[in-house]
């Protein structure tokens, strides 16, 4: 059985769960923190503000996440002292600066209509079976917002561009990437999508 809930409908209970499947879905991406997604996943866990986060279960197991915020709310609360406790206190130390430069930073125009959705990510072993695409319909259709924008996608990450555009969002901004070829891809891609409804494309 396959169906979607905010993540604090779910309780505590499934904190790690829904860290691991953001470990795992984002690894290349949290690579800094370790290249050990397991580790990652037991370091974040404790700065998941549940509420913010949808989740698709299949059979109970959480297989795709995605964060929903609107004005002002952030989806992480990170504690330094849990960082240091997972990562070392250097490297945790470090990595609670970057969380807070990186993954902290409410959209610049709020609206009560517009809402942000990001993290969007299936588990490895859950891949290429809709998932994403279901969650990301419920969160167009069944949250009560007008307006939706995905901020800071790769430009290099077709599946998530396809992905999007195919639901009808468009985008609205490119932002050039600085150490474009370490970094592995051009440019960060904006877009939104202002309407009643997914497309069908």
């Amino acid at each position: 059985m396959i169906e979607q809930c905010r993540a604090d409908e779910l309780g505590e209970g499934y904190r790690d769960d829904i860290a691991g499947v953001l470990a795992h879905g984002f690894a290349e991406d949290f690579a800094f923190f370790s290249p050990d997604p397991a580790r990652v996943a037991a370091a974040f866990a404790h700065m998941l503000i549940l509420e913010r986060f949808y989740v698709t279960l299949v059979d109970g197991q959480p297989a795709a996440v995605a964060s929903l915020t609107t004005g002002e709310q952030e989806c992480f609360a990170p504690v330094a002292a849990e960082l240091r406790a997972h990562l070392g206190a250097i490297h945790g130390s470090i990595s609670y600066q970057i969380v807070r430069s990186q993954f902290l930073g409410a959209y610049p125009e709020p609206s009560p209509d517009l809402a942000e959705i990001g993290f969007v990510t299936t588990a490895p072993g859950f891949q290429r079976r809709g998932l994403a695409r279901a969650l990301m319909q419920h969160l167009v259709i069944d949250t009560g917002f007008q307006r939706f924008v995905l901020r800071d996608i790769k430009d290099t990450n077709q599946a998530a561009l396809q992905l999007y555009r195919g639901l009808g969002f468009r985008e609205y901004e490119r932002r050039p990437v600085r150490f474009a070829r370490r970094a592995g891809f051009h440019e960060y891609l904006s877009l939104r999508l202002e309407s009643d409804g997914v497309g069908d494309s």
